[in-house]
């Protein structure tokens, strides 16, 4: 897959997520004891311009190619993970999967390192 491709699915990820973390602030907005979606909100709002800051990154040799595009996905599948599983606790009453939340977290945490070291790793010339 070439690297265009992959920063246009990312973008499209950032923006699906984007548009997803609107919609649940809204949801909390207007529905009585819908707290978890106001933290599922700010989670995927929050890592969707964090995608695009990646992509920005990488697309000006700041950051390493293969290290910030794992930082970019990791953020995609941690978000989705720590988001669906508060809004499925909120709606149907469990969550996605026993520990859904703390991977997903755990995920971010990762996420955000690589982005570092993918701004202190040499890039190829």
């Amino acid at each position: 897959m070439t690297r265009t491709a992959l920063f246009r699915i990312a973008i499209i990820c950032a923006g699906i997520m984007g548009a997803v973390g609107v919609i649940l602030a809204a949801a909390s907005a207007h529905q009585p004891d819908a707290t978890r979606l106001a933290s599922a909100s700010s989670m995927l709002l929050f890592h969707a311009a964090a995608i695009l800051g990646a992509v920005a990154l990488i697309e000006r040799g700041t950051v390493h190619l293969q290290i910030g595009l794992t930082a970019a996905f990791g953020f995609v599948i941690a978000a989705s993970l720590f988001a669906g599983d508060l809004t499925m606790r909120q709606y149907v009453g469990h969550g996605l999967f026993p520990m859904a939340a703390p991977t997903g977290g755990t995920l971010l945490i990762v996420s955000w390192v690589a982005l570092a070291v993918s701004a202190a790793w040499p890039r190829r010339a």
